[in-house]
């Protein structure tokens, strides 16, 4: 039986969302998009229903979501509650993509009394990051320190920041500029973002990580009295957080945000050779031993079905792709809120999307 996916956003992850699950088989798709012609390119794809759709409108996310099984909202993360509210209303499975903190709390309590699913945070970080940083801290008898870092960085930085924009720029303002949950000493806490930065050798590259919000998902509150330290970084080239601080901290765009993304999108190219880079270790003590748990990869541009996809296409939409597979097969909870913790690594990996990142 073909499951009915309704998709809101036809942006680079949208489009590569939607051409997942439309190429395998499994699934029928329609996409909307506030921004009709941007839906329309995606439908040229005879596989894919295209239309415009006002995430503002509850009638017109009513429509949208009728008759769907699921909805998948590559949105941006400020229109996600009413989204999620309608797929309650419609009694539709519901996953989104988000990092914002506050939206993720208000879809945790839209899924009380649902009767299907409400699974947010399915991308990359939070999303796949914490499905791996909860299968490394199972290997330790107890844990102490748990590290989480993720980058979607260019292959070839070319201007000062060292970066090239490769997904969303309201996402990325927001991870900048809000304080950053972690586990201190075995207490909830607040960081501030870019700071706290530290340098990574991967693949024989040297980068540097630091404080970002939101990408630790629910993991903090689920470990909150089992792991001593738990935190999030973003990786960047060296020297990017010092010019950052310098933009939202001297120049104060910290308090003038839309200014600050009108700037980021105006002067800094995108690209389309990409990488993400993933590192993530639990250290804690194993059979009377303290002992490292890692896990780390580097995951490039491809192609994929004939056409050329960014790093951040394949792995955001892969994360979200598997766990809609996931939901379709019952390894993941059906009713209720769902956290990305409760999905097992080796049965994401063998998932035909999970794949993309083993």
């Amino acid at each position: 039986m073909s499951h009915h996916v309704a998709i809101l956003g036809a942006g680079k992850i949208g489009r590569m969302t939607a051409h997942f699950l439309a190429s395998c088989g499994d699934y029928t798709v329609r996409i909307g998009d506030a921004h009709e012609p941007s839906a329309l390119a995606v439908a040229r794809d005879e596989r894919i229903d295209g239309r415009r759709v006002d995430f503002s409108s509850p009638s017109e996310l009513a429509a949208f979501l009728k008759g769907a099984w699921a909805v998948v909202s590559c949105a941006p993360f400020s229109c996600n509650v009413g989204i999620a509210q309608a797929a309650k209303d419609a009694g539709c499975h519901y996953l989104d993509l988000t990092e914002d903190v506050a939206v993720t709390k208000k879809v945790m309590q839209l899924s009380h009394g649902a009767s299907s699913a409400f699974i947010p945070q399915c991308g990359l970080a939070p999303g796949f990051i914490t499905i791996v940083a909860h299968s490394l801290l199972r290997e330790l008898d107890s844990v102490d320190t748990v590290r989480m870092r993720v980058g979607a960085l260019p292959r070839t930085p070319s201007n000062v920041l060292q970066y090239n924009l490769t997904w969303s720029t309201d996402g990325l303002v927001n991870e900048y500029c809000n304080p950053c949950e972690a586990l201190v000493d075995g207490q909830m806490c607040l960081v501030p973002p870019l700071e706290q930065v530290e340098r990574l050798h991967i693949d024989g590259c040297e980068y540097e990580a630091f404080n970002t919000s939101g990408g630790l998902g629910t993991l903090a509150d689920s470990l909150r009295g089992t792991v001593r330290n738990l935190n999030y970084k973003t990786i960047r080239f060296t020297g990017h957080a010092e010019q950052m601080r310098f933009l939202l901290n001297d120049l104060r765009f910290i308090e003038h945000r839309d200014e600050l993304k009108a700037i980021l999108e105006r002067a800094v190219p995108g690209t389309d050779d990409d990488q993400v880079v993933i590192f993530v270790s639990a250290t804690g003590q194993r059979g009377g031993r303290f002992m490292d748990r890692t896990w780390a990869r580097t995951v490039l541009s491809r192609e994929i079905g004939g056409r050329h996809w960014t790093a951040i296409q394949v792995t955001t939409a892969a994360g979200i792709c598997a766990v809609v597979d996931m939901l379709k097969e019952g390894t993941v909870p059906t009713k209720g809120f769902v956290r990305q913790e409760q999905i097992g690594l080796d049965a994401f990996l063998a998932n035909r999307f999970g794949r993309h990142y083993a």
